[in-house]
């Protein structure tokens, strides 16, 4: 019997194979309830209103443009409308900031950086603050969760038991890591007395997606608030709501005005305007490929530090001798969850030919016990819909596009609307693949797996690294020897052996070629938001 430990899913949060005993219900629909959520008809101010989620948990929503530890207006007082993804209707609409806003909270931020009342904290102080703002993120779980089912889609379960989680965890580590990021004594020999200093950056602009909004904004922070840098947090257009509530938090944590600020926006206005200021001293970027070379353009202007997490199109290799069970069960994990939108997704899985009827049988088996769709609010659920419509139809057409090419589509291939609303699709396995169709190289973003089929091991890793992405990828196989042997002759920055996505925030996570460039998470997350200074003693003098 093969043993499932606890994975960790993403980019992010600890998903263990949980729903294995779930009776098959394919994408049949599942009965919506009749108000999906209620919006109060009293604004309390023009800058918050009351929600109500169909799980029966009230909030207060904050509306506007975080800065200084006050939310206010866009200064033309624009606005962008936050979507639910599984009824299609507006849940509200947020400010949305201007360049002359984002100068705003970029002045806020510089300020609160040379203020004494941040600069002058000791490490233990700073993690004495992030570690309150973990307690109050834990103790706000499922008000965060909520938000984050009703604006994403992704399930209510995984938000509570997955990303929130995973924010706390992120901030008590970073938090913990504040007073001990030293720099170090060199010994150069007696006439010298030689030392280096880890010095904050300065202002870090980060623009974080909309696939894991709590998550991945913690990854920033985290690291950026331990080494005492201030922030401008530019938050996913689609998905804004989770993180304006968790500024309420930051606030009451006791963070001074101007070192964290949040805003919402469009990318090609609040986000531009955002890496080329020329008061901002580094970039950290999740998102696409495409979106990440432009910052790399804009951000050059000012030769910005600058950190991005981009694309992949992960591969994941089937040995001959590999545990079938466990490997059909750690590759839907890391295809299927979260709607497939995941950066590191294994959405290439590379089959020994002996072996591949066998396999894809076996994993469709396991798709069509796991992968339920419906309502995210829903405790059976483990599939909501894509984020956007322009998700989902970007994802509806690279299924097209693997049907034009020849391959098979062995399971799925549809849209999947649940009560004729939202944007569900089935999940889809294409068998049947060549690696010069579109569905094996581009990245799809969704719940949409390719399967080819390989002969020898460096033909497996040949396919593998064939590729201009180099984020993720996965081995399964009982030979130990063969597994740490393929691991270093892949190129990728992570590589799990015997499990898919199984990240952890106390480990280093990025890609090599075009997946990205620097490391967040773990000790190495520190090392782009600080500076190290050399400092020479002439001991003669």
């Amino acid at each position: 019997m093969a043993v499932f430990p606890s994975p960790r899913v993403l980019c992010t949060p600890s998903r263990t194979p949980p729903l294995l005993s779930l009776s098959l219900r394919s994408h049949k629909p599942t009965t919506l309830r009749p108000r999906y959520f209620s919006l109060s008809t009293h604004l309390r101010t023009k800058m918050e209103v009351e929600l109500t989620a169909p799980n029966g948990r009230k909030w207060t929503q904050p509306l506007g443009l975080f800065i200084n530890n006050e939310f206010v207006k866009s200064s033309n007082e624009q606005k962008l409308a936050s979507i639910n993804p599984t009824t299609e209707e507006e849940i509200c609409s947020v400010y949305a900031a201007t360049s002359d806003d984002i100068d705003t909270a970029v002045a806020a931020a510089r300020k609160a950086f040379k203020d004494p009342s941040w600069k002058s904290l000791s490490g233990t102080e700073r993690g004495a603050l992030m570690l309150k703002l973990a307690d109050l993120v834990s103790q706000h779980a499922e008000t965060l969760a909520t938000i984050e089912c009703l604006d994403n889609g992704k399930p209510y379960t995984t938000a509570l038991t997955e990303n929130v989680p995973e924010v706390v965890n992120v901030l008590r580590y970073y938090g913990g890591y504040a007073d001990k990021n030293f720099g170090q004594v060199i010994d150069v020999g007696p006439a010298k007395f030689a030392y280096t200093v880890k010095e904050p950056l300065g202002v870090c602009g980060q623009i974080i997606p909309w696939n894991y909004p709590l998550d991945m904004a913690a990854w920033k922070l985290g690291p950026a608030l331990c080494c005492g840098n201030t922030v401008v947090l530019k938050l996913a257009e689609q998905t804004p709501l989770s993180m304006l509530y968790l500024a309420k938090l930051i606030k009451e944590a006791g963070f001074p005005p101007g070192v964290v600020n949040i805003i919402n926006g469009h990318g090609r206005e609040a986000g531009a305007a955002l890496v080329q200021h020329p008061q901002v001293d580094k970039i950290a970027f999740t998102g696409s490929t495409a979106t990440g070379k432009e910052i790399m353009k804009m951000a050059s202007a000012t030769m910005k530090n600058i950190t991005l997490e981009t694309g992949g199109k992960s591969p994941l290799i089937v040995f001959e001798d590999a545990d079938l069970d466990l490997a059909a069960t750690w590759s839907h994990i890391g295809i299927m969850s979260n709607q497939g939108q995941i950066c590191t997704a294994t959405s290439r899985i590379l089959v020994h030919e002996d072996i591949y009827d066998k396999f894809t049988e076996a994993f469709r088996a396991k798709i069509q016990e796991i992968s339920v769709l419906g309502d995210p609010f829903e405790e059976t659920t483990f599939q909501g819909p894509q984020v956007t419509k322009q998700q989902y139809e970007r994802v509806l057409s690279y299924i097209d596009i693997g049907k034009k090419e020849g391959a098979t589509v062995f399971l799925g291939g549809e849209a999947a609307p649940q009560r004729g609303k939202g944007f569900f699709i089935a999940p889809t396995v294409f068998t049947n693949v060549k690696p010069t169709m579109r569905i094996y190289r581009e990245e799809i973003f969704g719940p949409c797996v390719a399967i080819a089929s390989f002969k020898t091991e460096e033909e497996a890793v040949e396919m593998a690294n064939d590729s201009t992405y180099g984020l993720g990828s996965a081995i399964f196989t009982r030979d130990l020897n063969r597994a740490h042997r393929v691991a270093r002759e892949i190129e990728a920055g992570m590589v799990w052996i015997n499990s898919s996505n199984d990240s952890d925030f106390r480990i280093p996570f990025g890609g090599v070629k075009q997946s990205g460039i620097g490391r967040e998470l773990g000790e190495a997350g520190l090392a782009p938001y600080c500076n190290v200074k050399a400092i020479h003693v002439n001991m003669a003098a």
